[in-house]
């Protein structure tokens, strides 16, 4: 599994880096920009990512923005709706209307900060990403 982290704070970026090494290859970018141009080279070179890990809270574009283009790219390139990356909204915001925002731009899950291991794993098997 290709796996893209999109986290602006360093220890949370390792933490979720060190749980998911388990279960494929992880690429790591610092901001939305970079999260939306990973995905896309991604793509170009033939290698999509199954699943994403975004923040929220991010530097130059948050993680709402960053999904809605990366949402947008995949309408244009017609990718059909069991292609489409997996993602996985994370944020210290537990707020209902963040929440709604998340799903709202298609997100498939939600997790919270502090992450609980079990809580993100059962997110991945719900998501059909792990056994």
């Amino acid at each position: 599994m290709r796996i893209l982290i999109a986290e602006d704070d360093f220890a949370s970026r390792k933490f979720i880096f060190k749980l998911l090494l388990q279960f494929g290859e992880s690429d790591m970018t610092v901001d939305g920009i970079e999260a939306v141009e990973a995905f896309m080279i991604g793509h170009d070179i033939g290698k999509p990512y199954d699943l994403i890990c975004l923040d929220i809270m991010m530097p130059r574009i948050d993680g709402i923005k960053a999904l809605e283009t990366i949402r947008n790219f995949e309408k244009q390139k017609k990718i059909g709706q069991s292609d489409k990356c997996k993602v996985i909204m994370i944020s210290a915001l537990n707020e209902t209307e963040v929440v709604f925002d998340s799903f709202n731009t298609e997100s498939e899950a939600y997790v919270t900060k502090p992450i609980n291991i079990e809580k993100f794993e059962d997110a991945m098997k719900k998501l059909g990403l792990i056994k």
